[in-house]
């Protein structure tokens, strides 16, 4: 006989069906506006080194990575990294995710807590997403509730990382408007249009912390509350 879980019905799959909608959506959205040219002419790294240098941000580095919407800033390296579809682009959605990552190495640089705390947990969300299902799994098969429970904990970091990732992101999104904005660098709908591709993106973190959630939740409706023999 198969087993029916009805708690990843009623939960995970609507969650997952939400972030495949998410992530449609951002690809969309940055793919129309990736064929909007930009009145300024800038490319996505000149924008992002105009931004760093008038926050004194020289130090920090901008380079070229492989892929599509790979763009990221490195903390630890100092780097603000951007596709190639934005490394070179003069489009409004390049210059917006330009200006995002850009956010970031500034968030770093003025020890915006958010940021402090999201990097200061990665260790440790690592760590618990690894361990997190073979403690459950070896608490179930060992009878050992108190493994279980400490599985779903470790689990539930991931989450918490999650939820701390949506401050991050939604700031440095708001810093990348009012920098284009107050630079000139996009004006009326072009600002518009960069917001839509940043909002776009937003909508992927919400619907990861989502996920994270459901799943939480389930794990905890199907073994949180198992008696012990």
């Amino acid at each position: 006989m198969f087993y029916i879980d009805p708690y990843y019905i009623m939960l995970v799959l609507p969650a997952l069906f939400v972030a495949m909608w998410a992530q449609g959506r951002v690809s969309s959205t940055f793919s129309r506006y990736q064929q909007v040219r930009s009145y300024s002419g800038m490319t996505g790294e000149q924008v992002a080194r105009q931004i760093l240098d008038d926050n004194g941000l020289f130090n920090v580095r901008v380079e070229r990575i492989a892929g599509s919407l790979t763009d990221h800033y490195d903390p630890r390296a100092q780097v603000v990294r951007l596709s190639e579809g934005v490394y070179g682009s003069e489009s409004i959605a390049a210059i917006g995710v330009a200006a995002h990552e850009t956010g970031h190495a500034v968030q770093h640089a003025t020890h915006y807590a958010p940021l402090s705390i999201r990097t200061a947990i990665i260790p440790i969300t690592n760590f618990g997403s690894r361990l997190s299902f073979p403690l459950l799994l070896i608490g179930l098969v060992m009878g050992s509730q108190n493994l279980v429970d400490f599985g779903i904990l470790l689990f539930s970091l991931v989450t918490v990382f999650q939820l701390v990732t949506l401050p991050v992101e939604f700031n440095a999104s708001s810093r990348a408007l009012r920098t284009l904005e107050s630079h000139n660098i996009l004006m009326g709908d072009e600002l518009a249009g960069a917001k839509k591709v940043l909002s776009a993106a937003a909508l992927t973190y919400v619907a990861a912390l989502i996920v994270s959630a459901a799943q939480l939740l389930r794990l905890v409706l199907l073994f949180g509350n198992r008696r012990r023999d």
